[in-house]
């Protein structure tokens, strides 16, 4: 795996922690609070309506991709609840839509979103900038709000080439049944813990640039060790108290000044907040940092670093 294609699948596993946040308790295009709505559903039927989301989008699609599951533990707490203390939980589904041309990857993206249109879902805020050649699409259906994020993920900029992703997010549902396991399921390895390290050593040194306070661990967030396929990633995910306006502007200056004096390459994507979350990728250790302002005012941090790093590559 080329590092450039590394940080798009990287890139992708970022996005789908952050778009969590946004299925429940947010303002939509239409300006309706939906955090108060009562859903009436458990995991399992919130998991079955997310993959029929998921299809509607791409079982019409031409050429036809191969979907790789990706992402974290789909089912985790309730992000749109301030210090969740576990009463609701949500599912996120992420996928890679892989075994098409990386020059394919925009059309498919289009394919998406065209199909959700025809469902009669709505964009998020605005439709995506079709003359990007990496767009991403944020919608969501109506009426029971499950958020749904296509994303066109950069593998080759030179060249077009990219890498499509959809990530969909439910509401917000009470909590029951079992507790989900933990996603690493095989013991540490040396490979593991450098790349825990590494992913330590980068939140710390973007706390130190951040120059603001974090906020108490929530449910899900921490350090772990995440299987996407043969590959293993360190995860580290926190965030910060909650921010004024401005304050959360300067936080994301100086994030931009941190990487980008480090040599980082940097892009940004959309979020509910209104301002775009910071996307850093690292050329050396192939980790990748999202930096996304939310709702509540916090800014989530997900920093992911590969347990194989680009020196095991071939370039």
């Amino acid at each position: 795996m080329k590092l450039s294609r590394a940080m798009a699948v990287i890139a992708v596993l970022t996005a789908s922690t952050v778009l969590a946040g946004c299925g429940s308790g947010q303002k939509g295009n239409s300006g309706g609070e939906t955090g108060s709505k009562q859903v009436t559903m458990d995991e399992q039927q919130a998991t079955k309506r997310a993959e029929d989301i998921l299809h509607q989008a791409v079982d019409g699609m031409s050429p036809k991709p191969t979907l790789k599951r990706t992402g974290l533990n789909p089912v985790g707490a309730c992000l749109a609840d301030d210090h969740s203390a576990g009463e609701r939980r949500q599912v996120t589904l992420s996928y890679q839509l892989t075994g098409v041309p990386g020059t394919e990857a925009k059309k498919l993206v289009r394919q998406a979103r065209d199909a959700w249109v025809k469902r009669g879902y709505t964009f998020q805020s605005a439709d995506a900038d079709w003359s990007d050649p990496f767009p991403t699409v944020n919608m969501r259906t109506v009426p029971d709000d499950f958020w749904m994020t296509a994303l066109t993920g950069v593998v080759d900029k030179a060249k077009g080439e990219g890498l499509a992703a959809i990530s969909i997010t439910s509401p917000c549902f009470a909590a029951g049944g079992s507790a989900a396991a933990d996603p690493a399921s095989a013991h540490q390895t040396a490979a593991d813990e450098r790349a825990q390290r590494l992913a330590r050593d980068h939140s710390s040194r973007l706390y130190d640039a951040l120059q603001v306070r974090h906020a108490a661990r929530r449910e899900g967030e921490g350090l772990a060790t995440y299987q996407d396929g043969e590959d293993r990633y360190a995860h580290h995910a926190w965030s910060t108290e909650p921010l004024t306006e401005e304050a959360m502007a300067q936080a994301l200056a100086r994030a931009r000044t941190h990487f980008e004096s480090q040599g980082w390459r940097l892009g940004q994507t959309p979020t509910a907040a209104g301002a775009p979350a910071l996307l850093a990728g690292n050329p050396v250790d192939g980790s990748a940092v999202r930096v996304a302002p939310s709702t509540d005012g916090t800014l989530r941090v997900a920093v992911t670093t590969p347990a194989a790093g680009p020196e095991a590559e071939s370039v």
